[in-house]
């Protein structure tokens, strides 16, 4: 691990689910098209993760569907801690050990993953994602437009910002975290099949990890 950073993506790889989709079952529960609506998040989240939608776009219309409040994320949260991928689960005291060289970089939002993420050691400071704007009686109106992830190519811009050295091992089933390797800014980029698998980004991939065991592995080797 000497001058080593891992930087590891939060929904379908961190969890196994997409949380802006869990959430969006929690929000519309007993709303009349709620089955629709769920599957047409899911089905545009897929588009932006496949790097067919830009994320601007994806975020705004996902948020548009979900019709969610913040009370909805103090149920999200424990739903989230019951979906821990298996293989990061298995290697829990590796990522508490090695919490200090662990970013999450996620499209998704603070509000739900440094909650998640804090039983594994990695603090507040190593999570870098969106955060939620709310109205005056607590509706999810949309992210915060400052932070550069609320919009296209904000993870490349993130990861810029920390200035790491030494190897960056970048980890997620998604093209924004290709990106980060396509822009010169990890050494190595793990698509991430536990969960999921994007046809686009196996195609981009440095590796195939099914597992973090396996990522874990090809760090040792």
């Amino acid at each position: 691990m000497d001058n080593q950073t891992f930087i590891i993506d939060f929904d379908s790889t961190f969890v196994s689910v997409e949380s802006l989709d869990l959430l969006a079952t929690i929000s519309l529960d007993g709303n009349a098209d709620k089955d629709q609506k769920v599957k047409q998040i899911a089905d545009i989240t897929d588009l932006g993760m496949n790097g067919e939608l830009s994320f601007t776009d994806s975020l705004k219309r996902r948020l548009a569907v979900l019709e969610a409040n913040k009370s909805h994320l103090k149920k999200l949260i424990p739903l989230l801690k019951s979906e821990i991928s298996p293989s990061f689960e298995k290697n829990r005291a590796f990522i508490q050990e090695h919490s200090d060289s662990i970013y999450i970089i996620s499209s998704g939002f603070k509000e739900f993953i440094v909650p998640v993420v804090a039983d594994f050691g990695i603090p507040e400071d190593h999570v870098l994602a969106n955060t939620f704007e709310f109205d005056e009686s607590g509706n999810i109106t949309g992210a915060d437009q400052q932070n550069p992830l609320a919009g296209d190519s904000g993870k490349i811009k993130v990861v810029e910002q920390l200035n790491l050295e030494g190897e960056i091992i970048t980890v997620g089933d998604g093209y924004t975290d290709y990106e980060i390797k396509k822009a010169g800014l990890a050494t190595q980029f793990f698509v991430f099949t536990e969960n999921v698998s994007r046809e686009k980004v196996l195609e981009a991939a440095t590796f195939v990890a099914s597992s973090f065991d396996e990522v874990l592995f090809a760090k040792q080797t």
